[in-house]
């Protein structure tokens, strides 16, 4: 399983921390996780507030998880809620099922790991995620269905 890289993964978070400053966001926290869950980067920006980073970790841990972006994520908590809070339960509190989280695929379309932003709206937390995504060359998997 390929998976995403060290350098991917500061280029994405650096990007998306350009893109909330270009926007004038509130303080952003980004956390970037490889296919297998595993932390790569997390960057919090001066001023984020105490629990963003935990904020960013279940967005990213969440749509990785379940395999589709946060807003598929969203629609399916609030279409299941029960489930989701079994889900919650089994995952310790990690999930957290809002725009914001999102997949990363290579070119090839296979998934490598997840990003998980906070600190602003979730969808200009998707947004940076998206810009700092497609800025290291990869795809963004945001669960829109449009």
């Amino acid at each position: 399983m390929e998976s995403i890289l060290l350098e991917q993964a500061d280029v994405i978070a650096d990007q998306a921390l350009h893109k909330g400053r270009e926007l004038k966001l509130a303080p952003l926290t980004i956390v970037v996780l490889d296919a297998g869950g595993q932390m790569k980067v997390l960057k919090r920006e001066d001023r984020a507030s105490l629990l963003r980073p935990e904020i960013a970790l279940g967005k990213a841990w969440g749509v990785l998880g379940m395999g589709f972006g946060g807003r598929e994520l969203a629609r399916r908590a609030e279409q299941m809620p029960i489930f989701f809070t079994a889900l919650n339960a089994m995952s310790a509190g990690r999930m957290v099922p809002l725009p914001g989280g999102v997949l990363v695929k290579n070119r090839e379309g296979q998934l490598i790991g997840s990003v998980g932003i906070s600190g602003d709206t979730s969808d200009n937390d998707e947004i940076c995620a998206v810009y700092g995504i497609e800025a290291a060359g990869l795809a963004a998997d945001t669960g829109r269905k449009d």
